[in-house]
Parts: structure tokens; sequence; C-alpha cells
């Protein structure tokens, strides 16, 4: 049974830094993509950042140039590098293992944890 297990969520100033972790256990992880998703207080739950098996990478154009995803396939640990945060990025973040490689959702998902960005 594959469990996905999120942390390094909080409450940061505008402008910090957060990084999230999402520990895989019981899947393939280094032949799945991984992918963070987040989900505002009254939004559709969105694609936010992805990295594939081959380490390709995809974001989305409200992250782009602040948020890094990255993987580690011997700890089977996905990252989300959070820079630069604003207060539009409070959301919860789930992390996400994706065995079609789309990004559209399909796959095994984390618990999420909570991301809030303000003063």
């Amino acid at each position: 049974q594959v469990q996905l297990v999120e942390s390094g969520g909080g409450l940061v100033q505008p402008g910090g830094s957060l990084r999230l972790s999402c520990a895989a256990s019981g899947s393939e992880f280094t032949i799945f993509a991984a992918a963070w998703y987040r989900q505002a207080p009254g939004k559709e739950r969105e694609f936010v950042a992805g990295v594939t098996s081959r380490n390709r990478r995809s974001y989305s154009d409200s992250v782009k140039g602040r948020f890094t995803i990255s993987r580690d396939d011997t700890k089977e640990t996905v990252y989300l590098q959070m820079n630069s945060l604003k207060p539009e990025d409070t959301a919860v973040y789930y992390c996400n293992l994706d065995p079609i490689q789309t990004f559209r959702g399909s796959g095994y998902w984390g618990q999420g944890t909570q991301v809030t960005v303000s003063s």
C-alpha cells in the first residue's frame, strides 16, 4: 500500500521561504512522477509543480521562478522549495505520486500540509 507523508508546512511571513517534504513508502517510487498540488479555501485543487521519473519538471505560471520541485530517489522523497511566498500561496499542499506521469491528478495522495502566508 502506497503511503505519502507530507511535512514542512507552517506559518510564514510574505517574502519568506518554506520547504515541503513528501516521504513515500510502499511504491515503486523511481518509476512514478511526483507532484505538488494545493487547495485554497473555497477553491478547487490546482497543480503547482511536478517532476517526472526522468527529472523533467513542470510548474504552474503562478509559482514559476519562485518554487522548485526536486526528488531524491534514494530517499523516496520529493521536495518543494518555496521562496518569495505571497499571501495567495496560502493553501493546503498535497503530494501526489502519478504512475501515468501526466500531472492530471491520477495516482496516490498524501494527507496534506497547511501553508499560511501572513504578516
